[in-house]
């Protein structure tokens, strides 16, 4: 194992995506696994910010391999609770080995409560079977005591829309449920008073904290929210997927822009921008193999499916490494130029 002197910092920003989140915890797993590198910092959203709890957590209890074990005990027991779910797959989707739940009567039937009903109506006791796990399997004294890896966990003011970033010291349950809380689902989650609804709204995930970061120059992109979709959407599944992913992934490009912008006044300009003119983007993503995933599987959180998409994500930190490896500390890997002249090609790009 290499020193910790020699190795590479980077900072991590995950996105959320439910279920999909599975696809990070696979890159996080390659990620720790290379004692090359040092997470230093990490933002997350939604699912990215439950992976980024457990992982500094688990990091605090054990190191790097504590980390890895965290993150694969809390989708496991994501895996076991989802066993009692109404939301399961048809009898012909499991015969056809389709994860997606767009046949299922269970899904179907809350998919339509929830555009008549509010979760106030649907569930005023504010039930949440995920908070009491998540309860259990993270320790957020050791979250906001971890000093190897600090945490950044956004959610969205209802009042305002404006996001709110929660940090080391307030980085608590009640912030990773806000990060997490669907409204059509789910009570807004108040902290001090105020609502909370999930951090995709507005930042998916936040890239400022990483930006400002003294810690290292280098941010890497997990992204499980496609920006391309190659078809155009004509049923209203389809669109109402697609719309979603849009607005998931506006504040991402907003950010990236905002970047992009700050490079290039340092570069025409000679500007000095200090930790911002310095910012060298990463994005671990592989367009091609989200395009088969329906929006209705960021519900299904059946053990193989959780396997799968894990797979898929330790094959693209696999591919990125190899390919980008040599670039940490030295220069993005990601063309925010090309990405902004022709976004529909840049995400095929990135691995």
């Amino acid at each position: 194992m290499g020193q910790s002197g020699t190795r590479k910092k980077i900072n991590l920003a995950l996105q959320g995506g439910g279920s999909h989140g599975a696809l990070t915890w696979g890159v996080l797993d390659r990620l720790l696994e290379d004692d090359r590198l040092e997470i230093a910092e990490i933002s997350g959203t939604s699912a990215g910010a439950m992976n980024a709890a457990v992982l500094a957590d688990g990091f605090e209890r054990g190191g790097r391999d504590g980390a890895r074990a965290a993150l694969e005990s809390f989708w496991r027991a994501i895996s076991l609770a989802a066993i009692t779910s109404p939301l399961q797959r048809s009898p012909l989707d499991r015969m056809l080995g389709r994860f997606s739940l767009d046949a299922s009567p269970g899904y179907l039937f809350f998919e339509g409560l929830s555009r008549v009903i509010s979760p106030y109506q649907m569930n005023p006791l504010n039930l949440n079977p995920l908070r009491d796990l998540l309860d259990r399997q993270v320790d957020f004294d050791n979250v906001n005591r971890c000093k190897a890896i600090s945490v950044h966990v956004t959610a969205t003011h209802v009042r305002t829309g404006r996001s709110r970033i929660f940090s080391r010291g307030d980085v608590t349950l009640d912030a990773v449920m806000a990060s997490a809380c669907l409204p059509q689902l789910y009570p807004a989650v108040v902290i001090d008073g105020e609502p909370y609804w999930d951090g995709g709204f507005s930042a998916n995930p936040a890239l400022m904290p990483l930006v400002t970061s003294l810690a290292s120059p280098d941010i890497v992109i997990v992204q499980i929210n496609p920006i391309v979709r190659h078809d155009t959407p004509t049923s209203a599944r389809e669109i109402i997927n697609r719309v979603n992913e849009i607005s998931f992934n506006t504040a991402l490009i907003k950010e990236l822009r905002a970047i992009a912008l700050m490079q290039q006044i340092v570069a025409t300009k000679g500007i000095d921008l200090g930790a911002a003119g310095q910012t060298h983007i990463h994005l671990i993503h592989t367009d091609a193999e989200v395009q088969d995933l329906a929006a209705s599987s960021k519900m299904n959180a059946e053990w193989p499916y959780l396997r799968l998409l894990f797979e898929r994500g330790r094959g693209w930190a696999e591919a990125w490494l190899e390919a980008h490896f040599d670039k940490i500390g030295r220069e993005s890997s990601f063309d925010l130029a090309a990405f902004f002249d022709d976004p529909a090609a840049a995400p095929n790009r990135a691995v």
